[in-house]
């Protein structure tokens, strides 16, 4: 018998209760997402009208199906899941995905649905995740429990836990289609009558197929068992915390949404601290940062070189790096910055942070960002490089592959590129470049703001090492 990660993440067999025939019900979708991940085990199927969905038979009640399934997903009300889940018990399965919402974030009536089904789940020792939850992912093995029309989802390196499901459903729609990085393991968590936040942090931290977790959590489970796991954990690989409700309005909002109890804002980030966990504050830095991280190490340190075509760029950047972003802009040494030197106009005093614009209209953008991005690479002060790339259909065809290049032969440097110019030839040269491992923003503060975040979980995981 399989253990419950391994039945959870992979599963050899899956029952799906409340399988639908009609495309759009969650019962459909679920189906038509294992088929086009190329899921490999056996796909029960349980409707009392029985016949077939999608290819495959469908068996008309929970007592006619084989014993010992992994895995089941339950897609009925929440008033039937419970009854669902003992008559599953009773056929061998000991790992749930329960998908009904309409439990402690509604109502008092859901309070007892919940309380009787959370009970159950104890005195039959099986596990689950849920309820209120739209499933996980686990890419590694080609399956989701997710009943969101999500089709074929890329695979990869990042994995998220969620308070949330839209990290299985749309968000993970937008994953694939509006980025290029892949995930490894998704898990929304729903209420959390059963498994919660630390345990599947646990299993990520020792998961080859993870290189980073990402959480966004609006409450804790168990905090201490979370400090504890996230302190090993953090020593092994970098961990990042979206924290939701830590306002009264957010934290109302919460309530309503899973029914968690927010925790204080300022305790909360001291605890995270604790245990060597980065928290940041935007939605948008769970995919930046993800992004970057997927395609690039984490800094040695905080010192950046960038280089744009406009001096008032180069100004206001250098200001937000020392006073916003913690991030240092150091003088090169001068062998390199007389080779930065070499490329430029006469006139125009070489240094980092590098005004581009000169050697550009000299060299052209190929040869004068290639010869700058390897002054400063291999500078031994410079951590990272940032380019800001000029776009625009006057300058002539340019072959981006010079970026691609940079970014293999200095592997343990990371390099972004963010744009100016027309914006389709910006969407253009993300597409380029993303899929060749080059992480690409679209508006230069970016890149910035995630080296910060990257600086600080390099410093959150060298603090947790010490201390192992």
């Amino acid at each position: 018998m399989k253990d419950t990660w391994s039945s959870l993440f992979e599963p050899d067999s899956v029952a799906i209760i409340g399988a639908s025939a009609s495309p759009g019900r969650p019962g459909h979708e679920v189906i038509r997402n294992l088929q086009a991940n190329g899921y490999q085990g056996r796909i029960h199927l349980v409707n009392p009208k029985g016949g077939e969905i999608l290819g495959l038979p469908v068996t008309p009640g929970i007592d006619e199906l084989p014993d010992g399934i992994d895995q089941a997903v339950v897609i009925v009300s929440a008033a039937a899941t419970t009854e669902a889940v003992r008559r599953l018990a009773a056929k061998g399965v000991r790992t749930f995905v329960l998908a009904a919402g309409g439990y402690s974030e509604v109502d008092e009536h859901g309070e007892e649905l919940q309380r009787d089904l959370e009970r159950t789940i104890k005195d039959l020792g099986v596990r689950a995740i849920g309820p209120n939850t739209s499933g996980h992912i686990s890419t590694p093995h080609k399956f989701t429990s997710s009943f969101f029309p999500l089709g074929w989802i890329r695979p990869g390196n990042i994995s998220y836990i969620a308070q949330t499901g839209n990290f299985a459903t749309h968000t993970q729609r937008y994953i694939t289609s509006g980025e290029h990085y892949g995930v490894a393991r998704v898990v929304g968590l729903g209420n959390k009558i059963d498994m919660e936040e630390s345990e599947v942090l646990e299993y990520l931290a020792d998961d080859d197929a993870t290189k980073a977790v990402f959480m966004y959590l609006e409450s804790f489970k168990h905090p201490r068992k979370l400090i504890e796991v996230a302190r090993t954990a953090s020593a092994k690989k970098p961990l990042f915390m979206l924290k939701g409700g830590a306002t009264q309005e957010g934290s109302q909002a919460a309530i309503a949404h899973t029914a968690a109890l927010a925790s204080d804002d300022r305790v909360v980030a001291a605890a995270m601290r604790q245990a060597g966990i980065t928290q940041f504050f935007d939605y948008s830095h769970l995919f930046q940062v993800a992004k970057a991280i997927s395609f690039m190490p984490v800094p040695k340190g905080n010192r950046v070189s960038f280089m744009a075509p406009s001096g008032a760029m180069l100004v206001v950047l250098t200001d937000l790096c020392r006073q916003r972003w913690d991030l240092m802009v150091p003088e090169l040494e001068e062998e390199n910055r007389a080779r930065l030197q070499a490329i430029g106009p006469d006139w125009l005093r070489m240094r980092n942070p590098v005004d581009i614009w000169g050697p550009a209209m000299v060299h052209g953008i190929e040869k004068s960002h290639r010869d700058a991005i390897e002054a400063v690479m291999d500078d031994p002060n410079i951590d990272a490089c940032v380019v800001v790339l000029v776009v625009v259909d006057e300058f002539g065809q340019i072959s981006l592959d010079f970026l691609v290049e940079m970014a293999q032969k200095y592997p343990d440097k990371p390099l972004y590129v963010t744009f100016t110019g027309i914006k389709e030839r910006m969407e253009e040269a993300k597409a380029y470049l993303e899929p060749r491992g080059v992480p690409t923003y679209p508006f230069i503060e970016q890149p910035f703001e995630v080296l910060s975040i990257l600086n600080r979980a390099r410093m959150n995981m060298e603090r947790s090492q010490r201390s192992q």
